[in-house]
């Protein structure tokens, strides 16, 4: 069968439309749970434990979006992009909406599963739409939207509102991010008739390793940087910029894509990989200052975003035809080791300090360097 042309001349746009569901998807459904967590404990009378429930039930529900990706973005990557768009949305406003826990967990449920259908769809869309000159690029553009919604939901915890006024501005800005969604995604042919793999393909391994250490080296991050702020003597609102500054870096992980054009999937990774431990090592200084707190917020936003971005061109390679079940497999790692990591990390400060959690796992985050074998690495071109 001839291989049909797959190209859009403004690759930019359909970049840009997969960042701002992106956005809603990570930055507002997933990861704005976080700094508002005081707030939802004292208005349902949350226990840690009962906030550790909730974070599992966002885990379960963006896992239940990445087992439904790939079947949903073989069928129409448009749609699964648009589904994932409404799937946030309606977690959100069921969150605005609650009158009791239970109906709050579901909404963080049904919130979780639009972000995990939203990145395998917009690399398949991507992949069916954009030609491939321009492909590497608007993959990490794309990627980029989590650090857009991060950016722009940072600093909501400061507002007087309260929290419910402020989850329903969130699912009224998905409700536009879903309408304009729906008309700017371009429609795609489809892939090719290049059937795809049942499984994984040789070579998904080393992606799926490289996925795990993301998530085990990203979640001391994402759960105890701020309090680890607080310990070292920094305000709430020098934390908050802090978390702001995680979000306005990640937008530089967008250049990762023509880096790896230029000098190579692996050498662009590993120079990533020692560019986060860097960030990471940083929390580790007994009192980390503003500047060197800023700059490590800097360092994590950018580097996090890249590494992401370049796992999507990782499995890109090894999926040609069906990206987005490559993506899955990758995320899949990145939920794992995000998973198992947070209770570790929480464990090691207990009985360490979470001084101590920053600088080890600095350390794991140069287990990366492996990948100079060839075996452990990305895929040639």
């Amino acid at each position: 069968m001839a291989i049909q042309t797959r190209t859009t001349e403004k690759w930019w746009s359909t970049a840009a439309a997969g960042a701002i569901v992106i956005a809603l998807c990570y930055g507002f459904a997933r990861y704005a749970y976080g700094p508002f967590v005081p707030r939802f404990s004292e208005t349902f009378g949350l226990t840690t434990v009962g906030v550790g429930v909730l974070g599992g039930l966002s885990t379960a529900g963006y896992g239940l979006g990445l087992v439904l990706a790939p079947r949903a973005s073989a069928w129409s990557a448009r749609a699964t992009v648009v589904l994932a768009a409404v799937s946030a949305t309606l977690g959100l406003g069921l969150m605005a909406l609650a009158p009791h826990v239970t109906v709050f967990g579901a909404g963080i449920v049904v919130a979780g599963a639009g972000a995990g259908l939203v990145s395998p769809g917009v690399a398949q869309l991507i992949g069916e739409t954009v030609g491939a000159r321009s492909r590497a690029r608007a993959q990490t553009w794309a990627n980029t939207g989590t650090g857009l919604g991060l950016a722009a939901s940072a600093f909501t915890p400061l507002l007087a509102f309260g929290w419910p006024v402020i989850w329903a501005a969130f699912a009224g800005l998905g409700l536009v991010v879903t309408l304009i969604a729906a008309r700017a995604l371009p429609r795609s042919p489809g892939p090719t008739g290049v059937p795809a793999a049942a499984g994984p393909v040789r070579g998904t391994v080393p992606l799926v390793i490289n996925s795990v250490l993301i998530g085990v080296t990203s979640a001391p991050y994402w759960t105890f940087s701020t309090s680890r702020l607080a310990e070292a003597g920094l305000s709430p609102v020098a934390a908050t910029w802090c978390w702001g500054t995680i979000g306005v870096a990640g937008l530089l992980g967008g250049l990762a894509g023509r880096a790896a054009e230029h000098a190579g999937l692996r050498v662009v990774n590993l120079a990533t990989w020692t560019l986060s431990a860097a960030g990471i090592a940083l929390l580790a200084l007994p009192r980390p200052g503003v500047p060197a707190a800023l700059l490590s917020s800097a360092l994590f936003g950018s580097t996090y975003m890249a590494l992401t971005g370049l796992c999507i061109l990782w499995a890109a390679r090894l999926f040609p035809e069906r990206p987005a079940r490559g993506i899955t497999w990758s995320f899949a790692g990145l939920g794992a080791g995000q998973t198992a990591a947070s209770p570790l990390a929480g464990a090691l400060a207990a009985g360490l300090g979470s001084a101590a959690v920053f600088g080890l796992t600095a350390l794991v985050a140069l287990i990366a360097w492996s990948q100079l074998h060839r075996r452990l690495g990305p895929p040639p071109p």
